[in-house]
Formats: C-alpha cells, sequence, structure tokens
C-alpha cells in the first residue's frame, strides 16, 4: 500500500506539473526560470514543490493527499463517469459557495481516450494501410510530374502527407455518402477539406474510379483537357467539390453555420437532418484566422452535436512552427474548451501505449511538459537515434524506457494523427457525443514519411519536388509495389480491381452510402415562383406615396413569406437592426429562430411587433457578426445542391458592411454557386447621411462588378425593386442557375411613381438589362443632354431635368440606369463577339451593338451619369457611350451631415449635375462658355468661404 501511495504521489506531482505547463513555458510561474531557447535537459524547473505550492496554495499536504486518494478510489471502484459526476458536482457546489476555481483548461500531454477506453478497432489495418500507400504515392506523383513538367505549378506533397490518416480514417469507417433514392434532406455528412490536402482528395477519387490517369496527369492545368483545380472549388468541379475552403478560415466559420442550419432545417419541418455530421478538416495554422474561431462560442450555445472539427496539429504553417516557443495543442484545447467545445486530444500512437504502460514515474509527461513545439519539430525532421539521444536522452528514466528498442523502432514511434486505432476511438466518440460540438486534436508531422526530404522541415511545405533517391525511399518506407523503372517515371499506381484492398475500399463505401466528395447541379424539384401582383402590387400602384425602397422590399418580402409555395423557402437574415430596416413585423409573423425556444417574457411582448423567438422560427438574426449572417447565407443559398431542398434567402444588412467587410467570404459564395439575395438597405455614400464615415458605401457595387456570377443593382423606384425580385426568384429557384443577386436599396422616403401592368411588362427587361428612359424631356430645344442617374441620385438627375428646362431654356432625357455591371457585361460579350469573329463592331449581319450604344445611339447631347459610388462604378460603360461622357460619384472619405449637404458636398447633386451637363455642352460649343461661369455664380455664390476647400476636390477634403 505504501509504494502504491508513493506511486499516486509521484504521478500526481508530474500531473500538477503538466497542468501548469502553460505557465512554466511561458516563465509565467514566480520563482521558475526558463529559457526557450536552453538544452531541454536544462529546462527541469529548479523546485517543482515550489510551483506546486504556488499554483496549490497547499500548506496541507496530508489533506490535500485524502482529497486525491478519495477520487482515485471512486475511480478505480466506481468508474470514470462516477468520478466525472462527482467532480463537477463538487465544482458545482464550490461555485455556489462563492470558491472561484483557479484550473486551468489545459490538460496534461496526452490522449483524452485511455486504451482501456479505444474498444476494438473494426478495419482491416493491413489492407488499409496498403491503400493508404497507394494514396500517398498517387498524391505525390501528380504534384512532382507537375513540378516536373513544368516547374512553376506548385502543389502541396507535406499536407496530405500528414493529414492523409485522418482522412482515411474517414473515408473507411465514418463519412457517410447520399444513398442512391435517398429522402430529400437525407444527403448523408458534410465533409470541409483541409484545401492543402486535395491531392490526396483526388487520389482517392482516382482509386474509386471517379478520376482518371487523364485528370491526374493535368493536375493544376485546368484549359486544355480533364484539369484538376489546386483545392476545393465546387466553381470549376461542380460534380465534385461541395464546399470552397481554399481561403484559409473560411471553412470553419462555414462549417459551423452549414451545422447551424441543419438544425433549422430540422426544427422547422423542412428536412431531417438528424444522423448528419458535418466534419471540418483544417490545419492549426488556419485557426489563427479569426473567421476560423469567431464562431466557436455559437456551435456551443445551440448544442451543435452534429459537427466535429478534427484540427491536423502538424505544428507548422507555411514557413515554420505555429508556436513554436509554446505548444499549439494547449492553445487550441484552451480556446475550444474555454467556449464550450468537447475537446479529444489524439497525440500518441499505439506505438507509445508500451511506453506509457512502463513509465511508472511519469518521465513521459513531465517531458512532455517542458518540451516547446519548435523541439517537437526538430525531433520530427530526425531519425531514431537522435531522438534517442536528445529526448529520451533527457534523464536516466526516460532513456530506460527505450533502452530495449533499436532506433529504428524509435523512429517508428507514431504521432496519434498517423494512428488508425486511436483515430477511430476520437471519431467514434466524437460522433456518439450529445450536448456539444467536438473538436479533434490531432497530433501529426507535416511531410510524414518522406524523411530527409521533408518530414518536419522548416521548408517542407514548399517542397514540389524529390529526387529520385528520395522518391525511392519514400517507396520503401511505405513498402510500394513499383519498380525503380516506375518511380523514376512517376507512374500512377492502381492496384487490381480484384485486389483484396480494391475490394475493401469500394465495400467500405458502398456500407458508408457511396462516395464522396460528390456534388448535386440542381435540387431534383425547382420553386414556382407567384405572381407579381400576389406580393408587390402596391409598387405598380404607388400613386406618390412616400416610402422608401427598403420598407418597399420588406413590405414584398412579408407578402411572400405567406405564399403557400414559396413562403415557407424563404429565409430572412439580419445581422442585426432588424427593427432599423423595418422588419419588426416579421418578428410576430415568422418569429426569430432559436433551438431553445424562448426562455424568457420579453420586455416589449406587450406591443404589437414583440421580440419572438421560436424552435421554428423563420428568421436568422444572428447578432453583430457580418461574417457570421453572410456564412448562414451561404449555407441557405446552396441548400439545393447540399440537401435537394432549394431556399431563397434574404440577407439585408448595411451596405457598408457587406462586400468591404466580408468579400472573401462573398467570393466563397460565389464559388460555391450560392443562389439567393444580398440586400444593402442603406445604399451609397449620401443616404445614411447623420452616420458619417463608417457607415457610408461608396464602393460595393465596384466590388460586386468583380464577381462574374453576382447580378449587381441599385434601383431607384420600388416597381423596378418588385422586377428584380421577380426576375431573381425566377432564374435562381425556377429556372435553377447558379447565379446571386446584390440590391442596394434605400432608407430615404419619397414618392414613388406608378406603372401601369402593361408598362411594368415592358420595362421588365430593360431594367434587367440596366437602363431605361425615365422621361423624354419636355419639348425639342436646340441643346439636349441626356442625365443617367442610378438608386439614391436618380431623384437629382430629376430635379436637375428641371432645373435645365427652367434656368437655361435646355431639354434634357433622364434614363434610370438600375446596373452599370449588366450594362457592361454586355458590351464586354459584345466587343468580344466582334473580335472574336472578325466582324466589325455593330455590323448588323454578326456582331451584336451594346446595349448602351444601342440605346444611346437615338438620342443627341453629351451624356452625363451620377451616382452614389465612386466615379469608377459609372466609368464601367465608358467604352460603350457614343458621345462625349461625364461622370460623377462620391469618391473619398464619407463624413456625417444631412443628405443634402452630403451631395453637395460629393458633387452628385442637381446642382452638381446642372454644371456638368452645361459644362459639356459648352466642350461642344452647343453654348457658349459664358453659361457655364453665370450658372456656377447663381448657384455656388458663398458656397464655400475657404477659397482653398472649393479648390479642393472632395476626395482629398
Amino acid at each position: 500500500m505504501t509504494d502504491l501511495s508513493n506511486g499516486n504521489q509521484q504521478l500526481r506531482q508530474v500531473q500538477n506539473e503538466t497542468a501548469t505547463q502553460a505557465l512554466s513555458v511561458a516563465g509565467a510561474v514566480p520563482g521558475v526560470a526558463y529559457s526557450a531557447t536552453a538544452p531541454i535537459a536544462a529546462r527541469t524547473p529548479a523546485s517543482r514543490e515550489e510551483i506546486r505550492q504556488e499554483i496549490r496554495k497547499d500548506n496541507d499536504p496530508q489533506e490535500t493527499d485524502e482529497w486525491l486518494d478519495a477520487l482515485e478510489g471512486v475511480l478505480t471502484h466506481a468508474g470514470r463517469d462516477r468520478a466525472q459526476f462527482l467532480f463537477d458536482r463538487l465544482a458545482e457546489h464550490a461555485r455556489m459557495l462563492g470558491i472561484q476555481s483557479a484550473r486551468t483548461r489545459v490538460t496534461p500531454y496526452e490522449n483524452t481516450i485511455a486504451l482501456e477506453q479505444q474498444g476494438r478497432y473494426p478495419g482491416n489495418i493491413e489492407l488499409e494501410e496498403k491503400l493508404a500507400a497507394a494514396l500517398r504515392w498517387n498524391a505525390l506523383a501528380m504534384v512532382v510530374r507537375a513540378n516536373k513538367a513544368y516547374g512553376e505549378l506548385g502543389g502541396h506533397i507535406a499536407s496530405y502527407a500528414s493529414a492523409a490518416d485522418l482522412f482515411e480514417t474517414g473515408f473507411n469507417h465514418f463519412f457517410r455518402a447520399a444513398a442512391p433514392g435517398a429522402q430529400q434532406g437525407d444527403g448523408g455528412d458534410l465533409v470541409y477539406f483541409q484545401p492543402h490536402s486535395s491531392p490526396g482528395v483526388y487520389a482517392r477519387a482516382f482509386l474509386e474510379g471517379f478520376l482518371d490517369e487523364a485528370h491526374l496527369r493535368h493536375y493544376r492545368r485546368e484549359i486544355a483537357g480533364p484539369g484538376l483545380c489546386s483545392y476545393p472549388h465546387p466553381w470549376l468541379m461542380p460534380d465534385f467539390w461541395q464546399f470552397p475552403t481554399g481561403s484559409m478560415g473560411i471553412g470553419p466559420i462555414n462549417a459551423i453555420y452549414q451545422a447551424r442550419f441543419m438544425r433549422y432545417l430540422r426544427n422547422r419541418g423542412l428536412a431531417e437532418t438528424d444522423g448528419r455530421t458535418v466534419w471540418g478538416f483544417f490545419g492549426d495554422g488556419e485557426m489563427d484566422e479569426p473567421e476560423s474561431i469567431g464562431a466557436l462560442s455559437l456551435a456551443a450555445r445551440e448544442g451543435l452535436d452534429n459537427l466535429v472539427f478534427v484540427i491536423n496539429c502538424n505544428l507548422q504553417r507555411l514557413d515554420g512552427p505555429v508556436r513554436s516557443n509554446g505548444r499549439i495543442v494547449d492553445e487550441l484545447e484552451a480556446q475550444f474548451n474555454g467556449a464550450g467545445w468537447n475537446v479529444i486530444k489524439v497525440l500518441w500512437g499505439s506505438d507509445w501505449d508500451a511506453l506509457f504502460e512502463r513509465d511508472k514515474t511519469g518521465a513521459l509527461l513531465h517531458a512532455f511538459a517542458h518540451t516547446v513545439d519548435g523541439q517537437f519539430q526538430t525531433f520530427s525532421a530526425n531519425d531514431g537515434a537522435y531522438n534517442r539521444a536528445h529526448f529520451f536522452g533527457q534523464n536516466p528514466a526516460l532513456a530506460a524506457l527505450v533502452e530495449q528498442m533499436s532506433d529504428d523502432d524509435i523512429d517508428r514511434l507514431r504521432r496519434g494523427g498517423h494512428d488508425a486505432r486511436k483515430l477511430y476511438a476520437a471519431y467514434a466518440q466524437a460522433r456518439q457525443h450529445r450536448g456539444q460540438p467536438t473538436v479533434i486534436l490531432a497530433k501529426t508531422m507535416k511531410g510524414f514519411g518522406m524523411g530527409a526530404a521533408g518530414q518536419g522541415r522548416m521548408t517542407t511545405h514548399q517542397q514540389k519536388k524529390l529526387d529520385v533517391d528520395e522518391l525511392k525511399a519514400f517507396r520503401d518506407r511505405f513498402r510500394l509495389p513499383l519498380s525503380d523503372d516506375d518511380v523514376e517515371q512517376l507512374k500512377f499506381y492502381k492496384p487490381a480491381a480484384d485486389s483484396p484492398e480494391m475490394q475493401y475500399l469500394h465495400a467500405r463505401r458502398a456500407a458508408l452510402g457511396g462516395y464522396l466528395p460528390r456534388r448535386r447541379r440542381i435540387a431534383t424539384q425547382g420553386l414556382t415562383v407567384p405572381a407579381v401582383s400576389n406580393w408587390a402590387q402596391f409598387a405598380l400602384d404607388a400613386n406618390d406615396r412616400e416610402i422608401s425602397t427598403t420598407m418597399a422590399l420588406v413590405r414584398m418580402l412579408t407578402a411572400l413569406l405567406k405564399d403557400r409555395e414559396i413562403g415557407q423557402r424563404i429565409v430572412p437574415i439580419v445581422a442585426d437592426e432588424a427593427r432599423t430596416f423595418g422588419m419588426a413585423n416579421m418578428f410576430r409573423q415568422v418569429g426569430i429562430y432559436s433551438p431553445l425556444g424562448q426562455l424568457y417574457e420579453p420586455e416589449d411582448l406587450g406591443s404589437m411587433l414583440y421580440y419572438r423567438e421560436d424552435t421554428r422560427g423563420q428568421i436568422l438574426e444572428e447578432g453583430i457578426s457580418e461574417a457570421g449572417a453572410v456564412s448562414s447565407w451561404i449555407s441557405a443559398a446552396t441548400s439545393y445542391s447540399v440537401h435537394d431542398l432549394p431556399m431563397l434567402p434574404f440577407y439585408i444588412y448595411y451596405s457598408m458592411f457587406g462586400f468591404q467587410r466580408i468579400g472573401d467570404l462573398i467570393w466563397a459564395a460565389a464559388d460555391q454557386r450560392a443562389r439567393g439575395f444580398l440586400v444593402g438597405a442603406t445604399a451609397g455614400k449620401t443616404t445614411l447621411g447623420g452616420e458619417g464615415l463608417q457607415h457610408q458605401d461608396g464602393t460595393s457595387h465596384l466590388a460586386a462588378s468583380t464577381i462574374p456570377n453576382c447580378r449587381a443593382y441599385d434601383p431607384a423606384f420600388a416597381y423596378e425593386v418588385a422586377a428584380i425580385v421577380d426576375a431573381g426568384m425566377r432564374e435562381m429557384v425556377a429556372e435553377q442557375r447558379d447565379v446571386f443577386y446584390y440590391m442596394t436599396v434605400t432608407n430615404e422616403n419619397y414618392a414613388q411613381r406608378s406603372v401601369s401592368a402593361a408598362t411594368f411588362d415592358a420595362l421588365r427587361e430593360p431594367i434587367l438589362k440596366g437602363m431605361y428612359r425615365l422621361s423624354e424631356g419636355t419639348r425639342p430645344r436646340a441643346a439636349r443632354v441626356q442625365l443617367l442617374g442610378s438608386g439614391a441620385i436618380l431623384r437629382e438627375a430629376i430635379a436637375a431635368q428641371q432645373m435645365l428646362a427652367d434656368d437655361w431654356d435646355i431639354d434634357a432625357a433622364v434614363w434610370s440606369v438600375t446596373s452599370f455591371t449588366e450594362l457592361q457585361r454586355d458590351g464586354m460579350a459584345a466587343e468580344r463577339h466582334a473580335r472574336n469573329t472578325g466582324s466589325a463592331s455593330g455590323a448588323s449581319e454578326q456582331a451584336p451593338i451594346p446595349y448602351v450604344t444601342h440605346t444611346l445611339n437615338a438620342t443627341q447631347g453629351p451624356v452625363i451619369a451620377a451616382t452614389d459610388y465612386v466615379r469608377a462604378v459609372p466609368e464601367l460603360i465608358r467604352a460603350y457611350v457614343p458621345r462625349r461622357y461625364v461622370t460623377l460619384g462620391t469618391d473619398g472619405f464619407g463624413r456625417s451631415d444631412t443628405r443634402s449637404a452630403l451631395r453637395a458636398f460629393f458633387e452628385v447633386d442637381r446642382v452638381s449635375i446642372v454644371i456638368a451637363a452645361l459644362h459639356a455642352l459648352a466642350d461642344e460649343r452647343a453654348i457658349d462658355r459664358s453659361v457655364v461661369r453665370d450658372a456656377i455664380a447663381r448657384y455656388r455664390s458663398g458656397e464655400a468661404s475657404d477659397g482653398d476647400a472649393a479648390r479642393t476636390p472632395p476626395w482629398q477634403r
């Protein structure tokens, strides 16, 4: 009994030290000297008892030992679950008594799942290792072949080398695919693949028969031949990749909101998603991105136990260790634990089990507690002899653990992320865990198996080429049946179709429902779009009622939510300030989604528009997280493919916080072929006047113009909004085309024009093309001018038309430009057609004429365009305007003031439009130059007392 007690005390001493490893490594424990650059043998604290006293404040060690012995007794006689219950109950009681916990969230540097909890491994390890070897070789071969031939294509060998076992454990035992004939919504598991490991996924698809050698030979060469894209890109490989993850940080946040959207679909009764798991495979370096960690608490708060993250802790980012002077595993454990996740660590492979069993003094845990990642990387990059001398040689206790092992045996000691048995146990526990999302922290070696060519090297990430000897060493390391000639020619290897390993591969996937990744291009059934008269007749019969286009859109959305077919498929999304956008009436109508329902009595319960949360609520209100809101939008906008369930999301937000703030996520949506509406509800730089610079948008339409499948519109009147929403719904959910719509609407109330049903039908096409003539002018005159206005500034153009007529006897036509982007794309298409057919631009027999050119050819006079966005937006169509073209925009920093003052400041108001028109006419000698000077004196006299301010353009002020 004494020996056992002494052994327990020794182990507890080690556990105490390990629990304080983050402090000791950082030098944060008083009295403990530590140098990150000192030899490992010199890193043991001078007095372990000092640490214990400092951390535990233990002035009665005997009583402490009695408590610890009691807990160990429960563990021994009643089991782990009972011990965990008592520990949690005691901690809860301590908090009730006002005792603050000083517990670290970092556990000892060992596997979370003990050997006795591991269970039996159900797979055939021998066959799985043969398959994994073939996959590793083919992944390596496609990258090396590409760079041997061209030298410029790039690619990644080492990332997949570290992640292969992480993926293969999932492919062989866990990743459920959508079985043929599966019910709607039962699409199997969803997997977000670590992007740099894509060659390994291609290699598996090659063995499965989905890809052939021609695909592998064209890795990263997609223009000619059956190429393979560098990273997961659904746009480039629409039948294969489901999720784009190439931009670091996008995958983690999208995976979280995808898991959340699956619960949303289930709770609303739209799809049965229970039994489906979202798996996210990400690198430890990627977790530095703010998007990677920004939604961790949401996943825990909503109890997303359908979500599993697997973090490939190969300890190395692009150019060196992730946490060279610390431990990324510790940091991630604390981060996920603090956010409320279930954390499983898989650090050491089965080869280490015997060492831990022999280690009666805790020497291993003690050594791990004082080894930082930079040193772990050095151990990875060296052989068994080096590790015997430098790791196990730190003290006699460690040396004794391996004295019966050869250097080769030590070299073969695997980390947990390379052991299928350890990974299987972790994956199984993660999938069975309830009430929390789970993260698996799997310790691996970057470049595992690449030996001196790249295992654990600082340069491993850039490794693209291997010489013949290195390739042969790789072959020998994984016992591949390749001749020297095969190796030198980098031949791809595929076992015979009737071989045991190939039969095993197909059998495992058959048992799991089929193959993945695979992507569905269209939903089995589209949606029927209701007639405009059912939801937007008020916009056609406006009768000069004053209403903002934002309110008009919300009113349309409210009516659409009542439609029998499409209403349930609409997903209103707002990051914050739903009441600002007039959406409060939806709270009561359809409710705000919450998996918990409403556990409180809202303060405004007595009002008509009280804040109502519901498990079947339809609105997704994200809180102040634009990244989270657009991730929800992406989940809904791609539901047609992911769940075979077309949904129609409307994400409404301050336009300033869209493309500028979360442009990378919007690009990911485009890549994923999203279908839905993005609505910038405070359009332009001058409509939200009092808010100032941070809330004013002058660039979103410029950013939108760069995204090929984004239809961007800036309407001015409610009937234009109706035409755009109707067209978007038909294109996206009826015709199932891979586009999404961006529309800016304004919070400014003004009189809305009426149009008859016949006029509306006639205007549909020109509204969607991008422009139409709103007013021809009053009567023929000697001088004419064409005024183009968009969105919030169109009414300034209308007012300028009247001023030109009344004050200067000049007739002007006014054009509503709903989309400079669509006009530019039409013009570019016409140019390209003419260039590639050799026809003259505009030749009637062949080349089409740009819509802008065709429309303005029948007019006369200079063309003046004014917009609430930077001048680069109207400049998009300069090449297609057939005459003198003058653009006005809101370049420069915004500021706070009234709308009229802001428009005058940026020189996009009616006065500025008039002066620009007169100046253009004078340049063409249609009027005398003195008219321009008279107009300036008339409209701007005394406007700026500071002459320098008057001479300085807005973008320099």
